[in-house]
């Protein structure tokens, strides 16, 4: 039996808060967990759409029912078949939302990457080999996957760690493996924690929002 490979388009789809301005000040790109659709995960961020923030959460190209063979669905980024295919058409998908993301906006927008629970392996391992520029990388409930870890633009850019100390997915162990991985590879990560579980905090997100824009003031 022989594998065989037969690159195909197809159209995949996202969901916008905000509008494509010259006033915009940060692009928020924002990478769902397992199991949600990224319009029903997008609304966790409406308390950034400001009128100077552009967010666009794009959707995993794999959608499944939630429970048996009907009702709810949802979608993943990936699973351990096929991996490394998995890998590069998330890449060549992001980076095709990049460019079409930065339309209208100024050539001095700040880019954060925010990846949710099993996002957050998207995000990092689409920011380390992106070609394109990304500002802040944020690491929300997730962990950060092993093989990407030393890449070298992980030190140019500023990394983020956010939980809640109630998280029943996360372990003590996936929290000392960020604190771990920073220390063998000399980079700093920055974290934040809130008083709850496996969700997107909306306080806590205001606080973040904060704290990047803060640091692009210069």
């Amino acid at each position: 039996m022989k594998e065989l490979r037969l690159p195909i388009r197809r159209s995949a789809r996202y969901y916008v808060l905000g509008e494509q301005r010259e006033d915009i000040r940060a692009l928020w790109i924002v990478l769902h967990g397992y199991g949600q659709l990224a319009g029903s995960f997008l609304e966790a961020f409406r308390t950034l759409d400001n009128g100077r923030n552009l967010i666009v959460a794009p959707e995993a190209l794999s959608r499944f029912y939630l429970d048996g063979f009907s009702g709810n669905v949802g979608a993943a980024w990936m699973t351990k078949e096929d991996r490394l295919a998995e890998i590069e058409d998330q890449r060549n998908y992001l980076d095709a939302l990049y460019r079409i993301c930065l339309h209208k906006l100024p050539t001095d927008v700040v880019i954060n990457v925010l990846g949710f629970s099993q996002g957050t392996s998207t995000a990092a391992r689409w920011v380390a080999a992106t070609e394109y520029a990304v500002d802040n990388l944020v690491l929300w409930a997730g962990d950060f996957p092993p093989d990407v870890e030393s890449n070298p633009k992980l030190k140019r850019m500023n990394l983020y760690y956010v939980y809640g100390n109630r998280d029943p997915f996360l372990s003590d162990d996936n929290i000392q493996r960020i604190g771990d991985m920073s220390r063998r590879n000399a980079f700093h990560v920055n974290t934040l924690t809130f008083e709850g579980k496996h969700q997107i905090h909306s306080e806590t997100l205001l606080q973040l929002d904060r704290v990047l824009a803060k640091s692009q003031v210069v």
